[in-house]
């Protein structure tokens, strides 16, 4: 009595060189889902390389003032080089005591799309994360595409005491 054999067994594909797909590693299907899953990984990372810098400075510095027509601060508490946030008649605004010892009040927010600008303390000057804006200690554009300067803002230092507005 003849045995039936296994359909399977006889639908082997053999490639132009003989081999087999068994024998191949693997095959032309597994080799594009490998291609295109790197290219998801390197998609993925990259949108995240740029979207988590934009949500994480796109956001005011949070200070403990509240927003108001003027903010006090003591002289003292300005460290030199470094820069003090704060809400300023409903926008962020920053105080920065220079490295001379001078002081400077500034909008925070970008002339060019309205973005936060950061302090960076390592360059001593201003970064507006959006597009790459740099501007000096005082506001000045160094480069990127800002159309004009950080607005100064009206400042008074009296009794040690700095107060903006």
């Amino acid at each position: 009595m003849r045995t039936k054999e296994p359909i399977e067994d006889y639908q082997v594909e053999q490639g132009l060189d003989g081999t087999t797909a068994e024998h191949a590693g693997f095959g032309r299907r597994k080799f594009i889902s490998l291609c295109l899953g790197g290219v998801g990984a390197l998609a993925l990372s990259g949108f995240a390389a740029v979207v988590y810098p934009l949500f994480r400075y796109y956001l005011v510095p949070h200070s403990t003032q509240s927003s108001a027509a003027t903010f006090q601060i003591p002289l003292n508490d300005l460290v030199p080089g470094e820069a003090k946030f704060f809400e300023f008649n409903g926008s962020a605004a920053v105080l920065l005591k220079k490295q001379d010892g001078s002081v400077v009040a500034l909008s925070a927010v970008c002339p060019h799309l309205g973005c936060i600008v950061q302090w960076e303390q390592n360059k001593q000057d201003f970064l507006c994360p959006c597009h790459a804006g740099y501007f000096t200690a005082d506001g000045a554009v160094i480069s990127g595409p800002p159309p004009r300067p950080l607005a100064k803002l009206p400042f008074s230092v009296a009794n040690n005491i700095v107060t903006v507005g």
